[in-house]
């Protein structure tokens, strides 16, 4: 059961990540900050209000993981150039990490 939970996530997360990239996606990556943004918030409140497994495994595993991209992020920043490319990378982790640590904190408040 927990790898259909998985795979429903993340073929739905997937699809969303596809949708915000070919909406948002230009000159600079939008689509693609927006979804690692959304996906670290989500995931950060996931652990902070510790959910059961099979909420973990469908919206943590299968969803959070379809939705945000490490590679396209990575050929993203490549693509953009040394200080577009950098910029982007600080953008994006020092972002994803404070949505995750807000998601955490508002999901251990409840």
């Amino acid at each position: 059961m927990t790898l259909l939970l998985v795979a429903a996530g993340g073929a739905l997360g997937s699809l969303l990540r596809y949708v915000a990239a070919s909406a948002l996606d230009a000159r600079w990556p939008r689509g693609t900050l927006a979804v690692n943004l959304a996906g670290s918030a989500l995931l950060g409140l996931l652990v902070g209000r510790d959910t059961g497994d099979a909420a973990y495994a469908l919206l943590g595993v299968g969803f959070c993981g379809g939705l945000t991209t490490w590679s396209a992020f990575a050929v993203q920043t490549h693509d953009l150039g040394p200080r577009s490319g950098a910029t982007y990378a600080a953008v994006t982790l020092g972002s994803a990490l404070a949505a995750c640590a807000l998601g955490f904190w508002v999901g251990a408040q409840a």
